[in-house]
């Protein structure tokens, strides 16, 4: 599958609006001036030389939550707390906010075809650094996060998730709570901040 189409599945999975035009090349010219309006993110693959299958085609997020809300025909809280893209919604809100407080050089995501995915990676001074979204009460180490610390060597996964205690949950891993990033920079607390 080519790269054109895969930004165009991935889109038509995530997002539920029908789009008139298939043309791949008319696709990407209207997501590129989309992006470069601010209207959605393409946040681009991450690539190690792995030896496994990567997704190459990047995620697109709608940047501003309201609207997706909007597009996605979610009226209210009640209506956003039942939808199938609650968990979605999160993730790109939550993504946005960490990349408007963190400091980074280049931030990608990464994924194998086999499964295995890191929401965000940032890249600060050579080192890299796993966020993982999860709208959940109580995160925990997932199979993926495990790989992707092994795989890429991350110097640690922040799991960002909306409860309120900042609390370890494996060596290098920790659950952080979103309302932190109001301090930019906190993200991977102390550590990073001395690594910066």
């Amino acid at each position: 599958m080519g790269g054109s189409r895969s930004v165009k599945a991935r889109w038509e999975r995530n997002y539920p609006v029908h789009v008139v035009v298939y043309d791949e090349k008319t696709v990407r010219r209207y997501l590129a001036l989309l992006t470069d309006a601010l209207v959605v993110r393409q946040l681009q693959p991450w690539h190690a030389n792995l030896g496994k299958r990567q997704v190459k085609s990047p995620k697109v997020y709608v940047r501003d939550s309201g609207r997706l809300h909007e597009l996605l025909g979610i009226d209210d809280q009640r209506d956003l707390l039942h939808h199938p893209k609650l968990g979605a919604s999160w993730e790109g809100f939550a993504i946005e906010q960490v990349l408007a407080t963190e400091p980074h050089t280049d931030a990608a995501f990464w994924a194998t075809h086999q499964g295995a995915e890191i929401d965000l990676i940032l890249q600060r001074k050579g080192k890299l650094y796993g966020v993982e979204v999860k709208r959940v009460d109580a995160p925990r180490v997932t199979p993926s996060i495990r790989i992707a610390l092994a795989d890429l060597g991350l110097e640690r996964v922040a799991i960002v998730y909306p409860g309120s205690k900042r609390y370890p949950l494996a060596e290098r891993v920790e659950a952080v709570p979103l309302a932190s990033l109001a301090e930019p920079g906190r993200l991977f607390s102390a550590e990073w901040a001395a690594a910066v």
